[in-house]
């Protein structure tokens, strides 16, 4: 397939390998933002094949994994206090909460029910006027511009049970936040391609020059993340800290402006509590005003019981990128995909997920 299997060649690996190599001569520490790239990392063992002077560090770019426990206990509670009909993506559903997931509300009887869209939600509570359906809208800029788009069809519709739940996060803050950690040792980022597909790379350049930290965004495939590395690399070694894009295939410059207006006119930056970070300044997305009946925390009165943790789970610290999930006490034992204490164990594009997947044996 054009565009994927030339990325995926073993011989452009290798090239890009030995042009990593020559170029380097001191030791970093780079952040894949993206859950996406860290399961290409694993799957593929990039960290593996990289030289030595080279460590790749975990980032919270899995928009389950930050989504606050508060968000899902406030769900729980919309659906069995409430007796509303809430939909969610698969992924969320085993995600646990303060006190227990979706999955364990659903099985006490709440209707919770899993869909593939935000606009069959809007059909679902279109079919069924006498039922309050809320939607649980999570993820980062990618999925903001669809249920921007979902919520305007519903008010275009004037739907009246229809409503969202809204814990949408936005890349960069997090990135800063991270960074201006006393702790941090983060050199470099591999931003996410598809987040930049529709946000472009400009709100990344002041970024790279404040934090003075190169940003390179990257696609997915083995040779788009080395490619990253690479140009990392080279501007680390070269003391600059500027924005390249490395997946122009997809990625340009301004992005993708229809998008943006769609978010934007649904949708304004908040503070926003991440799982595992807390609450970071001007990190979120919520609903404007002039769509409040469409956001259930402020048409139900409803707030969450509060982010926590489970005691033996330290996906905070894999979240900032401090430890890998293998150097967790509870990873492969009390924490498995069957038996999850923290989101990035359940969802697809969680660090500890793709950890126990490729590597579940390894031990610090």
């Amino acid at each position: 397939m054009k565009y994927l299997n030339e990325f995926r060649d073993p011989d452009a690996v290798a090239a890009v390998l030995k042009r990593i190599e020559r170029r380097l001569t001191g030791h970093w520490q780079i952040m894949e933002v993206c859950g996406g790239q860290t399961h290409s990392i694993m799957k593929y063992g990039l960290d593996q094949l990289l030289p030595a002077g080279i460590e790749l560090i975990h980032g919270p770019g899995c928009p389950v994994c930050v989504t606050p426990a508060e968000i899902l206990d406030a769900a729980i509670d919309l659906a069995i206090t409430h007796r509303v009909i809430v939909c969610s993506y698969g992924d969320m559903l085993r995600v646990p909460g303060s006190k227990r997931s979706l999955l364990d509300a659903r099985a006490e009887g709440a209707d919770i029910r899993l869909i593939y869209s935000p606009m069959e939600a809007v059909a679902l509570a279109q079919e069924n006027p006498q039922c309050e359906i809320v939607f649980l809208a999570v993820g980062f800029e990618t999925t903001s511009a669809v249920n921007a788009q979902a919520l305007r069809t519903a008010a275009g519709a004037d739907v009246k049970n229809f409503s969202m739940l809204v814990s949408q996060v936005t890349v960069p803050a997090a990135l800063e936040m991270i960074s201006r950690q006393p702790d941090c040792a983060i050199d470099g980022f591999l931003a996410a391609g598809h987040v930049c597909t529709v946000m472009g790379t400009a709100e990344y350049e002041p970024l790279a020059k404040s934090l003075g930290k190169p940003i390179v965004i990257t696609g997915f495939e083995p040779v788009d993340i080395l490619l990253g590395v690479e140009s990392a690399v080279d501007m680390l070694e070269s003391g600059r800290a500027e924005v390249i894009n490395k997946f122009q295939r997809v990625v340009a410059a301004p992005g993708n402006r229809v998008a943006q207006e769609g978010i934007f006119s649904v949708f304004e930056r908040i503070d926003k509590s991440w799982r595992g970070l807390g609450v970071i300044p001007d990190s979120g997305l919520g609903i404007r005003r002039e769509f409040e009946q469409y956001d259930a925390e402020r048409k139900f009165g409803v707030t969450g019981v509060g982010d926590t943790l489970a005691s033996d789970c330290q996906s905070g610290l894999v979240l900032q990128g401090l430890i890998k999930p293998h150097e967790c006490d509870a990873f492969g034992v009390a924490c498995t995909p069957e038996t999850p204490l923290g989101a990035p164990m359940v969802s697809e594009e969680g660090a500890c997920s793709a950890w126990f997947r490729y590597r579940h044996l390894e031990r610090p």
